[in-house]
């Protein structure tokens, strides 16, 4: 199977999605953070931030009913396997909020490994007014790339830290139970069966179900800012990895900042995740303002 970059720009159809406090307290249920913020409706609660990737979820599900480009390849769709994330937010999304996301095909890109196609997802509120970002790559096996590929420009910035030193700042480990994936799936309407079924995860090559990778994303969140944040939800701006490894349940994760670094306004927070086998998440990084 081959694609060029000439897709690159190829607009998705719109999608809109009203927020309910069932959907975001369920969210947060689901990787056990009992975050008042989450929880508390004597206030105004909000969700947690990764909860963003559950609202572009039915569009990447989806996602040829969406690319609007009748001469796409869609075959190449059932290579794919998620690469890298990026989401910027603006403010926090709230319970009654109705979002419009938008996307668009940014980047297609030559990998050893075939080709990463990455999409851009922008959801807007009512007012118009931007909410989150999300950058997704995804990976297609086996791909070929007829060309050098176009839309690097149009990819965020990814921070490393200015120096690592062998000592890492902190290590959380986690227990990841057996039915952490089905609970998760559950929670937040992302269903994928390598997660949740072992015939079909089998049937694709791999040994066993996968606990999600957003869910391993969701983790890392929840511990930056809990420690970092004193559990201000809010206060996280930006968060982005690469996914590089699988987490077999039962087992440990480990989530470990490896680096931060202070601002005038803000920490950046350098961190990987750790499985039994090596590395599920590279290069992750957490923008939190102060």
């Amino acid at each position: 199977m081959k694609i060029d970059s000439s897709f690159v720009g190829t607009p998705l159809k719109a999608y809109t999605t009203t927020i309910s406090s069932r959907a975001t307290m369920n969210y947060a249920a689901a990787i056990d953070d009992d975050n008042p913020l989450y929880f508390n409706d004597e206030f105004q609660i909000i969700a947690p931030p990764m909860f963003a990737v559950a609202c572009t979820w039915p569009i990447s599900e989806r996602i040829w009913d969406y690319i609007d480009n009748k001469i796409f390849p869609f075959e190449i769709i059932k290579t794919q396997v998620h690469y890298t994330e990026h989401l910027r937010f603006y403010r926090a999304i709230v319970p009654g909020d109705v979002l419009t996301i938008k996307g668009n095909i940014v980047a297609i890109t030559p990998h050893k490994a075939g080709t990463v196609i990455t999409i851009c997802f922008n959801a807007y509120d009512n007012k118009g007014d931007f909410v989150f970002t999300e950058h997704i790559g995804g990976l297609m096996r086996g791909v070929e790339c007829t060309d050098k590929g176009r839309g690097k420009e149009n990819l965020p910035t990814l921070l490393s830290p200015k120096k690592t030193d062998d000592e890492v700042c902190w290590i959380k480990t986690l227990y990841i139970d057996r039915t952490r994936p089905y609970i998760y799936d559950g929670c937040t309407n992302i269903h994928f069966p390598i997660h949740t079924s072992k015939a079909f995860a089998k049937m694709v090559g791999l040994p066993d179900i996968l606990l999600q990778g957003t869910a391993t994303l969701a983790y890392a969140a929840r511990e930056i800012i809990n420690i970092e944040a004193n559990g201000n939800a809010n206060s996280l701006n930006e968060l982005s990895c690469r996914f590089t490894g699988m987490m077999i349940p039962p087992g440990n994760i480990q989530i470990v900042l490896l680096a931060k670094e202070y601002a005038t306004d803000s920490i950046h927070c350098f961190f990987e995740v750790h499985g039994s086998a090596g590395r599920i998440i590279s290069n992750g990084y957490a923008k939190v303002t102060i």
